[in-house]
């Protein structure tokens, strides 16, 4: 069966002998069939798996389709990578032709060179010619071209561990300013004072500061486990209170205002107190920073402080290992260091002298009571006794000029919203004063007097209404005929019988010019409404449609 996709198509007598010798390899009478290789095809696997497909299929009965192909992934490891910056051997002493411009490499060209560019390059110099790279030839299989890491240095993962150190050490040196944000300590002073511990320490009790053998599994195991409430880092000997007891009021119950103290919840800490009006010591809870910072926290911080100041100098000085020492070693450093201060204040007044400047009254009895008797009254004037002195300030105060006797600034005016003289009214700063009538002046200038002078004012005369109605009637809308005009028929009848008089003469402009001149002479050249109802009433509308149309028949007659 193994052979029949290599037969092609077979004739009965074939199919016939065909499946007779199957049967006789599946029975055993027969050696089973070989493949390219020659191992033996086993005769009872099926015909849909022995059978190779079409874009696989040899022409010889094989089973290698159904077997993993042999792949050789050597070029796919992580090793097999360019050496990065390798230079072939010393560099040319001449610009060769087709090097790159700039470096003078053959390797590569001017728009690819890694260098910074020159301002000559190296084909008009011939200087510093730069060695050609070593270019590797690597096939990198599907997974190597996609590996991320592939061709990473591992040893450059030491920077990171030397970066986070360098972040450390200058953590630890910025907590070490803040403990000793108030005093300074010498670190040689420190050294003496260690070393001077060791000595005694040698003369002393050998089993001072150190426990006993049986104490040793206790401490331990007692080191080892982590106390109720607190993660304890046995390495780093830091340790968090991350739970409270059940019975205590949480720290974000306390005061239930959102505006209050700020609460984390990832930490649990609240560092400002919940309560604001309560003072801190009768306070329930006053914060995390005054627990901080209250009781003998400071004083540990100080011993922690030294311990790790004298531990960077080389001595053997650690406050959890041994604290008692490291209280002594710094209660002794302390001493000696106001000693110190004594004896250098003590040598340079006797050599330089001036102790009387460092003698000062105690502040005390410069603001205490005197004996200078001051009586007051119930308003605060003084009637007996000197009234103690005012500051005076460094600009000029009551100081007049240009004849003013009041300041500037010492009137307000409302109506306009500036500020002025109130001996004057003036708003003209360093303006010269008028007194009374600089008064009257700005109170006529307001408007408030100008619109009250306004309406004081006496009614027009006759001759000017007389003059206003002319005016009026040559400038007004109603001398265009669009307001009410109230006509007198009589003299409309009249004017339209002249209208048309004029109109059968023919004599249109003349008549006009000969008007206009008599009114003229007359002293008058206006036109009354009849006249121009007249016009309009008989002139012709051309731009009418029906204007010349006249009916031939009465079609309306009944």
């Amino acid at each position: 069966m193994a052979s029949s996709s290599a037969i092609g198509k077979l004739s009965r007598e074939e199919f016939r002998r065909q499946k007779d010798l199957d049967a006789a390899r599946k029975a055993g009478t027969a050696p089973a069939a070989l493949d390219e290789e020659g191992r033996p095809i086993n005769p009872h696997i099926p015909q849909y798996i022995s059978q190779a497909p079409w874009y696989l299929d040899t022409g010889a009965p094989s089973l290698s389709h159904q077997r993993r192909p042999f792949d050789d992934r050597s070029a796919d490891k992580l090793d097999n990578w360019y050496d990065r910056g390798a230079k072939a051997g010393p560099a040319a002493k001449k610009y060769r032709k087709g090097a790159c411009e700039n470096c003078g490499a053959m390797t590569h060209k001017k728009q690819d060179c890694l260098e910074r560019p020159r301002k000559k390059g190296a084909k008009f110099t011939n200087k510093n010619i730069q060695a050609d790279e070593i270019i590797h030839e690597i096939a990198t299989g599907f997974d190597a071209k996609r590996d991320r890491w592939n061709g990473y240095d591992p040893a450059e993962h030491k920077k990171i561990y030397e970066e986070y150190e360098a972040v450390e050490a200058a953590r630890q040196k910025l907590r070490e300013e803040e403990i000793d944000n108030q005093t300074t300590t010498d670190l040689a002073a420190v050294r003496k004072v260690a070393k001077a511990g060791k000595k005694e320490g040698k003369e002393a009790d050998p089993d001072f500061g150190s426990s006993d053998e049986e104490d040793a599994d206790d401490d331990k195991y007692a080191d080892a486990a982590d106390a109720v409430g607190q993660k304890l880092d046995t390495k780093t000997r830091i340790t968090v209170r991350n739970l409270r007891i059940r019975e205590d009021t949480a720290k974000y119950l306390i005061n239930l205002d959102p505006e209050s103290a700020y609460y984390d919840p990832k930490t649990r800490s609240m560092r400002d107190a919940p309560i604001k009006n309560v003072p801190a010591e009768d306070a329930k809870f006053a914060g995390d920073n005054f627990f901080r910072f209250s009781g003998e926290a400071p004083e540990v911080q100080e011993l922690q402080l030294f311990a790790w100041q004298a531990a960077a100098r080389g001595n053997d000085v650690h406050l959890n290992a041994n604290p008692t020492q490291g209280q002594l070693l710094h209660h002794e450093f302390k001493e000696k260091k106001e000693m110190m201060k004594d004896v250098n204040k003590v040598s340079i007044l006797a050599k330089y002298g001036g102790e009387e400047y460092l003698e000062h009254v105690p502040r005390e009895l410069i603001n205490g009571q005197t004996e200078d008797y001051v009586e007051y009254s119930r308003t605060g004037h003084v009637i007996k006794g000197k009234e103690r002195a005012k500051a005076r300030s460094k600009y000029p105060e009551d100081v007049y000029v240009n004849n003013h006797t009041d300041v500037w600034g010492s009137w307000y005016d409302l109506s306009s919203g500036t500020w002025g003289y109130a001996c004057c009214h003036s708003t003209i700063h360093i303006s010269y004063c008028a007194g009374e009538m600089g008064k009257e002046a700005a109170q006529a200038s307001t408007a408030q007097a100008l619109l009250a002078s306004s309406k004081a004012q006496s009614e027009p005369s006759a001759q000017d209404n007389e003059a206003r109605a002319r005016i009026e009637q040559n400038y007004s809308k109603k001398r265009v005929g669009e307001g009410d005009v109230s006509l007198d028929k009589d003299r409309l009848a009249e004017a339209i019988s002249e209208e048309k008089k004029r109109k059968a003469r023919g004599d249109k402009d003349d008549d006009r010019s000969s008007k206009k001149m008599k009114g003229l002479q007359s002293g008058s050249h206006d036109v009354t409404e009849e006249e121009l109802e007249a016009y309009r009433m008989t002139r012709r509308n051309a731009e009418d449609p029906m204007a010349n149309y006249v009916d031939s028949e009465d079609v309306y007659t009944r």
